[in-house]
């Protein structure tokens, strides 16, 4: 079943002590969750001073809100904090377990509840098809139903326009360390909500050991902090050997269809453009470390391999497509090493983007100019009736000519399109082209004095 919890308006103090009753028995990530924008800690950037979002709850005239950001840092506790700031009725449900008939049914009863002025937060609402996110929209614009969606994916993506078009976007970023920390510490002294009855103590430089394996997911942080506490015990004291078993089993933020699958790839492939190899190995390590398909990773490669690379060192695309080949005869987990290899390479490797540059230019000359003819004596005269109409009549077999130049134009108007750099081996094809070209002038100039 859905989790359709619903909240109540705070219409009285009995009922909005129980509204704040949360059962001992729930897990401290629960418990600590913060019940008023004050105790929201981080995310300076929207929440700080002057910030648009809370002066829309200060107002209590906002529409609808998108919260983007990654696991665990505060979309679902900010949708609820701003329920509460704001006394509104909280429907909660997530896309993943909820169906059209349910969101009809709760889109039904905020029409006859409308003076109460409903929040539905939906989890995960990059999970909706366009049908479900379609039905929101009448709802959403006659102020039935103030919506929240909270996604971990991109909005300009995965959210319908015309809904994304009536919705604040806001991203979250994960958590800092000191926020984390903080909270942390606040969880061991809090008697009502917290540990504080444990009585446990831990240094500073414990709590953001902690922090940092959960790598700014609070929850994960708050969970790890709960199953600490009680191996230690009450009247204890959380050491760096008792966080050791957390840090061996770090999990890397990373999904392979997500946000951090394409943000790290292109941080890999811009560090390799870059020429920084330890940046390249640390990106290509998260991604490897996270799950990411190794032949993904060298077909970049092998992309950048003449995109990035290209005839500064020729032998780049060479390298890149053995990683990809033994990623696909060897596998993992061997086949890293010859990404390491790859990348590496790569990395170092002196760079020209000339060849990428020269085929946009040359599509750009079809497509925006009127189109060359092929010259006749360049024309296919394989047959008699094309030789009969002069093809390939007067070409001239470069082999057969000094230096295997012939003079001859392979355009009917010269276009410059490939403009080699001085770095790597394309500087010694800089000086073979202006070698050719003055034997080629010298030949066309001899012509022309016979004539």
């Amino acid at each position: 079943m859905p989790d359709n919890s619903i909240d109540l308006p705070f219409d009285t103090p009995a009922e909005k002590a129980a509204e704040d009753s949360v059962p001992v028995s729930a897990p401290l990530a629960v418990r600590m969750r913060p019940r008023a924008l004050s105790e929201v800690v981080g995310h300076a950037h929207i929440l700080g001073k002057g910030c648009l979002l809370p002066r829309l709850i200060e107002s209590d005239n906002f529409g609808s809100l998108i919260f983007y950001g990654p696991p665990g840092c505060g979309k679902t506790t900010l949708a609820g904090v701003i329920a509460r700031e704001t006394k509104s009725r909280f429907v909660k449900i997530n896309a993943v377990l909820s169906n059209v008939a349910q969101l009809r049914d709760i889109l039904s009863e905020a029409r006859y509840r409308r003076r109460e002025r409903t929040i539905l937060f939906i989890d995960e609402i990059h999970r909706f098809n366009k049908s479900q996110q379609d039905l929101l929209l009448p709802d959403v614009e006659e102020g039935n139903v103030r919506l929240i969606g909270a996604t971990t994916q991109n909005p300009g993506f995965y959210i319908n326009a015309p809904l994304l078009s009536r919705s604040h976007l806001f991203k979250l970023e994960p958590l800092g360390l000191d926020d984390i920390v903080a909270v942390l510490r606040r969880a061991l002294s809090d008697r009502a909500r917290g540990l504080g009855e444990m009585e446990i103590s831990a240094e500073d430089s414990v709590l953001s050991g902690i922090a940092s394996v959960c790598d700014g997911d609070l929850r994960r942080a708050l969970n790890a902090l709960e199953t600490i506490a009680f191996a230690v015990g009450g009247r204890g004291t959380i050491g760096e050997s008792d966080i050791e078993v957390f840090a061996k089993e770090r999990r890397v933020r990373y999904d392979a269809d997500e946000d951090e699958h394409y943000d790290t790839i292109s941080a890999f492939i811009k560090s390799v453009r870059g020429c920084d190899p330890d940046a390249a190995m640390y990106w290509l390590a998260k991604m490897l470390v996270g799950g990411e398909d190794p032949r993904f990773i060298a077909r970049r490669l092998l992309i950048l391999a003449s995109e990035d690379v290209g005839l500064a060192d020729s032998r780049g695309i060479l390298i890149a497509n053995a990683a990809f080949d033994a990623c696909e005869r060897v596998g993992q987990p061997e086949c890293e090493l010859n990404l390491a290899h790859a990348t590496l390479f790569l990395a170092t490797a002196p760079k020209s983007n000339s060849a990428t540059n020269a085929l946009f230019a040359a599509k750009a000359e079809v497509k925006n100019k009127p189109v060359q003819p092929v010259p006749l004596h360049l024309r296919d005269a394989h047959n008699s009736t094309n030789r009969k109409f002069g093809n390939g009549a007067e070409y001239i077999y470069n082999h057969d000519c000094p230096d295997f130049i012939s003079g001859q134009d392979y355009l009917e108007k010269n276009v410059k399109l490939y403009n080699p750099t001085n770095y790597g081996s394309e500087k010694q094809i800089a000086e073979r082209l202006q070698g050719f070209r003055e034997i080629k002038r010298r030949i066309q100039n001899a012509g022309k004095s016979k004539r």
